[in-house]
Formats: C-alpha cells, structure tokens, sequence
C-alpha cells in the first residue's frame, strides 16, 4: 500500500482517440463521438466518429503528399517502412492489450496475433525495392528500340479496413498500397478501432510523410458511400464490406462515377496466409517506354 496521500486520491488521465488526418491527431469537426466496447461488452472508450467533412479533409492531405511519397526511392519507402516495424515492435506490450480487449482472446493469443501484424508490416517493407524488379520486364519488339514495362502507383486509395480483426487485418491492407507509392484514407474497424487508433501514434512517430496515411473512425457504412464517390479517389479497397453484398455493389456504382481501381478480396480471406503479391498488384498501373537504340 503506498504512503503518498497524494496517489491515493489522484484521478487517472482518460485518453480520448481521436483522428488521423495530415499527420495530425484532430477530434471529429462534428465533435461526435461513439462508444467502443470491449468484446466482454465493457465500455472501455469511446472514440472520435468521422463525418463527411474530416473524410475530405483526409483525400485533400492524402493528394497533398502523394508526389513527395510516390517520388522518394524505393529503397527510401522500404526503410521509412521498416521504421514502423521497428515503433510497433517497442510497443508490442499495449498493442497485444488492446487486441486482446478488442477480440475477446486470450493475451497469449493476442501477443501472436500483434507478431505476425509487426512480421507482416516487415515482409512489404522488403518488397518496396524489389516489386518492380519482379513485376517490370524488358519487352522484345520488332525494330530499334528498348521497350520497358513499370510499374507506378495508382494515387489516393481509399481502404475499408476488416471489421473483424482490429490489427492484422489493417496491417495487410494498408502496408501494400504504400509499398507500391500510393497514400491513404482508412476507414477503421467501427466496433474495433483503438488498436487502429494506437497504429496512427505509430505512424506519426516514424519518418511517414504527415498525409501519407490517414485514419478515420466512425461508421463504416456512413463514411464509404462519400469515399468511393469522392473523385480525387483513384482506387478503392472494399475488404471491409466484402460480406455486404448490398453495400458493396452501391459503392461499385458510386467508383465508376469516375472509373475507380476496385479491389474485391476473395471471399473467407484468412490473415495469417501468406499474402503473395495479390494486394501489391492491385493498386498500380503498368507505363511502358520506347526508347531508340543508340541515342
């Protein structure tokens, strides 16, 4: 028991989770926010809800940064990711906490779901130098020229994160569009979102551009429509409303308003498969360039 009068009587800090966006940490500029439920049904937090608003202002930050992030070396974005292994490693800790309140599992389990999200974010890092090495060719023609396929990122992608894992699954869906170049605005797991929430302190914490990535919290449902319909969107992951038929074709409309890349997961995606380079294809163009032999 301790001696100091003072402990004893003094009021813990309540954390408030908030927004991702630009590299800042902004409360909802509805000022809404929701409750967040342990899987025990424990109220444990509530978190900042995102609105329509706080969604532009993540694709206006997400296009603000994209040249910078899209023109840095590869081998500049594979350390940059590496940095982020290396900040989710120093707070293993926490992160299996909050998963194990989040998910409803043990904390043994929680601690080896954390690893393989950290093992996972490590496997893309190494894959920002040496994707286009696998994927570009040299293409054989028919005159006096040298003909190259590369590939270059698509832009600004949108991701629904899953709603049924709250770290491994955002870890797999985010980690490739940054391999390739591309920036992104996330949609959280709505019922999940404070290890997602924790993920952003990481970013901000690493070499990642500020609007490289941006989080959002909220309503799945309610932020999705203006995401896939946004026209400074080019591309849009639906992994998070892959069981919502219904859902997922309106959003399938509301990208081809301005011919948005869809990526639609296959169904029963287990996280802990090797993910191979199916995520890394989808979310890049392929530029070919004829150069005359000799000049």
């Amino acid at each position: 028991m301790t001696s100091d009068p003072d402990a004893l009587s003094r009021l813990p800090v309540r954390k408030t989770y908030k927004l991702f966006i630009g590299g800042a940490f902004p409360r909802s500029e509805s000022g809404r926010v929701y409750p967040v439920h342990a899987a025990s049904g424990e109220l444990i937090a509530h978190a900042a809800q995102a609105s329509r608003k706080d969604l532009r202002d993540a694709v206006l930050a997400a296009r603000g940064v994209f040249g910078k992030w899209s023109g840095a070396t590869a081998y500049n974005r594979g350390q940059v990711l590496y940095r982020i292994a290396e900040m989710l490693e120093g707070r293993r800790a926490q992160f299996a906490e909050e998963v194990a309140a989040a998910e409803g599992v043990t904390h043994d389990a929680a601690v080896v779901e954390v690893d393989r999200a950290i093992d996972r974010w490590v496997h893309y890092a190494g894959w920002a130098d040496k994707y286009a090495q696998i994927v570009g060719s040299t293409n054989p023609v028919a005159g006096p020229y040298f003909n190259f396929s590369l590939p270059e990122p698509t832009g600004v992608v949108g991701v629904l994160a899953p709603q049924d894992t709250s770290l491994l699954g955002l870890v797999s869906v985010l980690a490739p569009v940054l391999t390739t170049g591309n920036t992104a605005v996330v949609v959280a797991s709505g019922a999940r979102p404070l290890p997602a929430s924790s993920f952003a302190e990481v970013l901000a914490t690493s070499d990642l551009p500020g609007g490289t990535v941006n989080l959002l919290t909220g309503a799945p449902a309610e932020l999705a429509p203006w995401l896939a319909g946004h026209r400074d969107v080019n591309a849009l992951d639906l992994t998070g409303c892959a069981d919502d038929l219904a859902l997922r074709t309106e959003l399938q409309v509301a990208a081809a308003d301005n011919v948005k890349r869809i990526f639609v997961p296959r169904h029963g995606e287990n996280w802990r498969d090797d993910p191979g380079l199916t995520r890394l294809n989808a979310f890049v163009e392929t530029k070919t360039v004829w150069h005359p032999i000799g000049v």
